[in-house]
C-alpha cells in the first residue's frame, strides 16, 4: 500500500444496517486539577462486584492471565458461545491492555471498543495516545477486546479469498433478472461458507452476546463498574450493555452513536443520507479550492460521480494488478477517504486516475476499507460485519421489494441510493436468521452516559446520536460541528475536554453542549 492512501479507518461500512425522558439528578462532580492542568482523578471504586447467576460463576470467577506482547499485555478471556446453555461449548476471546502512563494516579480500567461489526478492539487499543490522546492514557489502562468471531478471537471463518473477491466486487444494484439472481446467490453462499466453517458460532455473534461478553471482561479485570468508550457501531455495543446491566456502568461515551430504535430499512436510508452529505461537503471544499477534478460546482461533481458509477456497472476499470474495479469497489474507495476529511485529497487524486482511465487508487482505497492485503485478506472483517447485521437485524426486505423503494433512496443518495436500498436486502438470503427487530434502548438505572454526535457524520448521521441520547433515559447529548465520522480526537477541543474531564473526573456535560 502506498503512503497515499495509509489512512487508519476503525470502522466497517454496515451497508443496509447500521450499521429520554427528563436526565435524572445526578451530582454534578467537578474534578480537582493538578499542576499541569490535567484532571486529578477521584480514588478508584471499590464497591463489591455485582454478582452473576450462578451458572456463570465459573465465567465471572476467572482471572486474566496477562503476558507481555510488546509494550502491551495480552490476555485470553473465555466465555460461553451460548449463554443459555453455559455447560456448553466454550470461545476465547483476545484482550490487550495498555497500561496507564501515570500508575500512582491511575483512575482503573476503560474498556474500548471501535465498530464495525468486525473491527478489532485489540489493535484499536493498541493505538494508545495517538487514538485517545494523553489525559486518557495517562490515567486509565485501555483495554481492547476483539468480539467473539472476531481478529485474534475465536474467528468465524467463512469464504476464502477467491469467494470474498466475487462476493465483495459483484454488482451491488442489480437491474436485470440475471443479476438479481446473482446477487441472492452470492449473498447465500457467503453465509452457507460460514456454516461449514465456523458452525454454531455464526449463530452467536450477536451484540446482545457481545455485551454479556464485557460484563464478563469486567469481572474479570476485576472492575466492580464498567468505564466504556465505544465508537460507531461500539456505541450500539455500549447502549446494549447499558440496557441490560444499568447498575454495572460507571462512566460511559458513546461516540458516533447508532440509533438502536431504527429498523432495517429507515438505518440504511439515513447512512446513505450521511454519506451524501459528506460527499456533498468534500465536493463544496474541492470545488471552493478551484480547479476541482470534478467539475465547477457541486452539482457538477455530484453528476460526475455517479456516472463514473454507472460506467463502471457496465465495464469495470482496469487495474495493474489484474483485478479490475466494479462499480461495487470503488464505492468503498469512494466512502472510505469521507470518513475523514484530512482524507480529502486522496479522494480528489483517485477521482482523478479514475476519470484518465485507471481504477488503482480507487481499487487501494477499496482494499484497505475490506482488509485485502496483495494476496489474501488480512482479517475477517467482512464476514463478522455480515453475521453481526443479520443476528441483530431479521427485518429484512427481500429482494423483490426493494423496487418499491428505490426512489427514497436516490432521493436521499442520487450517487449511493440504489447500493444503499439492494443492500436491506442483503440478509434475507442469508442462511441464519434470529427474528430480532430493532427496539429502544433506555438503560434505566443507569449512571449518566454522553453520546457524541457529528453534524456532518457520514456513516452513523447526527441524528441518530440525538435520538439515542433521548432514548437513553441518562443520555447526555455533545454536539460536534464538523466533518468525518465520530467526535473525539478529531481536533475539537472542546469535546476532548467534555469527554475526558467525565471519564477521568466525573464531571457531566451540559445536556445539549455544543462544539
Amino acid at each position: 500500500m502506498t503512503a497515499l492512501v495509509a489512512m487508519l479507518v476503525v470502522i466497517a461500512l454496515g451497508t443496509g444496517v447500521a450499521g429520554a425522558a427528563g436526565l435524572a439528578a445526578w451530582a454534578f462532580l467537578r474534578p480537582n486539577r493538578g499542576p499541569d492542568g490535567l484532571v486529578k482523578p477521584p480514588t478508584p471504586s471499590s464497591s463489591a462486584a455485582p454478582t452473576p447467576e450462578a451458572d456463570l460463576s465459573r465465567f465471572y470467577d476467572q482471572k486474566l492471565d496477562w503476558r507481555g506482547c510488546g509494550e502491551n499485555q495480552c490476555s485470553r478471556l473465555t466465555v460461553p458461545l451460548d449463554y443459555a446453555k453455559p455447560q456448553g461449548q466454550t470461545i476465547a476471546l483476545a484482550v490487550l491492555r495498555v497500561p496507564a502512563t501515570h500508575r500512582s494516579e491511575r483512575v482503573g480500567q476503560l474498556v474500548v471498543n471501535p465498530g464495525g461489526p468486525g473491527a478489532s478492539g485489540v489493535d484499536y487499543a493498541a493505538l494508545g495516545e495517538s487514538a485517545f490522546g494523553r489525559r486518557l492514557t495517562r490515567y486509565f489502562d485501555i483495554v481492547g477486546f476483539d468480539p467473539r468471531g472476531v481478529g485474534e478471537s475465536d474467528p468465524l471463518k467463512c469464504a476464502g479469498t477467491k469467494q470474498t473477491d466475487e462476493f465483495l466486487s459483484a454488482d451491488s444494484d442489480p437491474d436485470t433478472p440475471a443479476e438479481v439472481d446473482t446477487f441472492e446467490r452470492l449473498n447465500r453462499e457467503f453465509g452457507e461458507a460460514c456454516l461449514a466453517n465456523s458452525g454454531d458460532l455464526v449463530r452467536h455473534m450477536s451484540t446482545v452476546e457481545v455485551a454479556k461478553d464485557i460484563d464478563v471482561l469486567r469481572a474479570a479485570l476485576g472492575e466492580s463498574q464498567l468505564d466504556y468508550l465505544g465508537a460507531s457501531y461500539g456505541t450500539f455495543i455500549g447502549a446494549t450493555y447499558a440496557d441490560l446491566f444499568p447498575t454495572h456502568v460507571r462512566r460511559m461515551v458513546l461516540d458516533g452513536a447508532v440509533d438502536p430504535a431504527q429498523g432495517n430499512v429507515q438505518a440504511s436510508l439515513d447512512q446513505a443520507r450521511g454519506f451524501q452529505t459528506a460527499l456533498h461537503a468534500y465536493l463544496e471544499d474541492c470545488v471552493g479550492r478551484g480547479s476541482c477534478v470534478v467539475g465547477d460546482s457541486v452539482q457538477a461533481g455530484e453528476q460526475r460521480i455517479k456516472q463514473l458509477l454507472d460506467d463502471l456497472d457496465a465495464t469495470p476499470l482496469p487495474t495493474s494488478g489484474g483485478r479490475p474495479l466494479t462499480e461495487a469497489l470503488a464505492v468503498y474507495g469512494i466512502v472510505l477517504p469521507l470518513y475523514n476529511n484530512d482524507s480529502w485529497p486522496v479522494l480528489t487524486t483517485a477521482l482523478r486516475e479514475a476519470f484518465s482511465g485507471s481504477g488503482n487508487i480507487l481499487l487501494q482505497l477499496s482494499d484497505q476499507y475490506t482488509d485485502r492485503g496483495p494476496n489474501r485478506y488480512t482479517s475477517n472483517s467482512t464476514a463478522a460485519l455480515n453475521a453481526v447485521n443479520c443476528l441483530d437485524h431479521d427485518d429484512v426486505v427481500p429482494v423483490s421489494d426493494i423496487p418499491r423503494y428505490l426512489p427514497a433512496f436516490e432521493k436521499a443518495s442520487p450517487a449511493f441510493g440504489r447500493i444503499f436500498a439492494y443492500g436491506v436486502s442483503t440478509c434475507a438470503s442469508w442462511p441464519v436468521h434470529s427474528g430480532k427487530h430493532a427496539a429502544a434502548l433506555h438503560a434505566v438505572g443507569a449512571p449518566p452516559i454522553v453520546v457524541v454526535g457529528t453534524t456532518r457524520d457520514p456513516a452513523t448521521p447526527y441524528e441518530q446520536a440525538v435520538t439515542l441520547a433521548k432514548q437513553l433515559r441518562s443520555g447526555v447529548l455533545v454536539s460536534r460541528d464538523g466533518d468525518g465520522h465520530t467526535g473525539f480526537q478529531r481536533g475539537n477541543t472542546c469535546v476532548n475536554n467534555a469527554v475526558e474531564d467525565y471519564l477521568i473526573g466525573g464531571t457531566v456535560p451540559k445536556d445539549g453542549l455544543r462544539c
